[in-house]
């Protein structure tokens, strides 16, 4: 019995499908024995497309228009439009394709959600007198296509659904989601108040420092990498257009827990971070206009790092590759290694090589020169402490002065230990570095091999 009802099921479905089959095709025009993939919209390129209105499912309805500056919402609010998202829409206009004709001539067009559309494009180009339209109803009943018709016509035919997302676009999709506008390229310092507590980092000769609340030298990936995520962020959502004081007290706005500033140039871009919207966002503002949107509460915790977080880790800045002389003191005995040019018969395959030139003079193992300055180049701080008190640096273990960049430029670093722990001090940096004892006593038996 069960097995009965399962066949009759399946003559049910296929009898529709065979009934949808024939409903398309007996529409067909005489003689038509394949689909057409004729255009939509003929004569128009998406680059002359300058006027564009969109009504989403949602009922959201957008104007735009193309500017010198790029595309802007006019309608329902002036703001800047997401170029991707209205590049996307007039490329697809452009070459949008009838998969197939079906009615050339409805009696009623509510049979194919085209009486009341679910979709609306409207657009025009330079020297159109009237807009283009498209209009988007239900889908097909397997799913692959929508009914659609364009302008005023009564001929209803086929568009592919994967066209739905291109078209069905609502405000907020449409318009710019930029968080904080500014020129990446031209960034050389930024201004963080967090909780009370201040960051300050500029760019000094091309490097990173760090200015407030300490002065140090910054990690160029730290900063970078903060300053890209605020230049890449996005707002997660659109709250409110012209924010009033009530919404600014409401948002946590009218006394920001976080105050971000980016300084590019004369030119300055400041975000304002209030409170907390939801579980993965917070509210917040560019600091130059009245609107409110939410961001990602990520974003928030990375602005909450203190200054320790944005110290260059690397306790040296030379390369194996970049030295030309190291000089290691320990209890006392000063030895010095320098790089010179080879000569004699060794030199074409190895222009240059490493010599001990301090307590005395001689040949030394390249390879073992190397090793050791990849050891130390490596060497990276666990952690910072703002006092040198016990530390042992008052009494240091070693102290490294590395010349490189053709002697250009110096590292010089003093290592003191306390029990077990190494610290490390750069010269012209404030407290120390915590770093690995096991790294640092690895670098002592290299120096060792090399002493002998």
């Amino acid at each position: 019995m069960r097995g009965l009802r399962s066949v009759i099921a399946l003559i049910v479905v296929l009898a529709g499908l065979y009934a949808y089959i024939y409903f398309v095709t007996s529409k067909k025009p005489e003689g038509d024995t394949g689909p057409k993939q004729d255009k939509v919209f003929t004569s128009i390129q998406a680059d002359k497309i300058d006027d564009l209105r969109i009504k989403s499912e949602s009922g959201d309805t957008t104007a735009l228009k193309k500017s010198d500056a790029g595309w802007q919402l006019v309608e329902p609010t002036s703001a800047g439009a997401d170029e991707s998202q209205v590049t996307g829409i007039t490329s697809a206009l452009t070459q949008l394709e009838i998969v197939r004709v079906v009615d050339e001539n409805p009696a009623d067009l509510k049979e194919y959600g085209l009486d009341v559309p679910r979709i609306e494009v409207d657009f025009k180009a330079p020297g159109d007198k009237d807009s283009r339209r498209l209009l988007i109803g239900d889908k097909s009943p397997t799913g692959a296509d929508l009914f659609a018709t364009r302008n005023g016509e009564k001929r209803v035919f086929l568009i592919g659904a994967f066209q739905e997302q291109t078209f069905n676009r609502s405000t907020f999709d449409l318009r710019d989601k930029t968080l904080l506008k500014f020129d990446r390229d031209k960034v050389d310092g930024f201004e963080v108040n967090a909780g009370g507590k201040s960051l300050e980092i500029a760019k000094e000769g091309g490097d990173w420092k760090i200015t407030k609340p300490l002065k140090a030298s910054a990690d160029t990936g730290s900063v970078e990498g903060l300053v890209g995520r605020v230049q890449t962020a996005r707002m997660k959502s659109f709250v409110a257009n012209e924010a009033s004081a009530a919404d600014l007290k409401k948002y946590g706005l009218d006394k920001p827990g976080i105050t971000l500033q980016v300084n590019a140039g004369s030119a300055k871009a400041t975000l304002l971070v209030g409170g907390k919207a939801d579980d993965t966002s917070v509210y917040a503002r560019d600091a130059s206009k009245p609107a409110v949107m939410t961001m990602d509460s990520t974003l928030a915790d990375d602005l909450r790092k203190n200054a320790d977080e944005y110290r260059r880790k690397d306790v040296f800045a030379f390369r194996a590759f970049t030295a030309n002389r190291i000089d290691i003191t320990r209890n006392g005995q000063t030895v010095a290694f320098e790089k010179a040019k080879a000569d004699g018969k060794d030199a074409a395959a190895q222009p240059e090589k490493w010599r001990r030139v301090s307590p005395s003079a001689g040949d030394v193992d390249n390879e073992k020169v190397a090793a050791l300055l990849t050891k130390l180049e490596s060497m990276k701080a666990l952690s910072f402490v703002e006092s040198t008190a016990k530390t042992g640096l008052d009494s240091p273990a070693a102290t490294v002065v590395a010349k490189f960049e053709d002697g250009k430029k110096e590292d010089r670093v003093v290592f003191g230990k306390s029990g077990d722990t190494v610290y490390a001090q750069r010269q012209g940096e404030p407290g120390a570095a915590k770093i690995d004892t096991a790294e640092f006593n690895d670098a002592n038996t290299k120096l060792d091999e090399l002493s002998k």
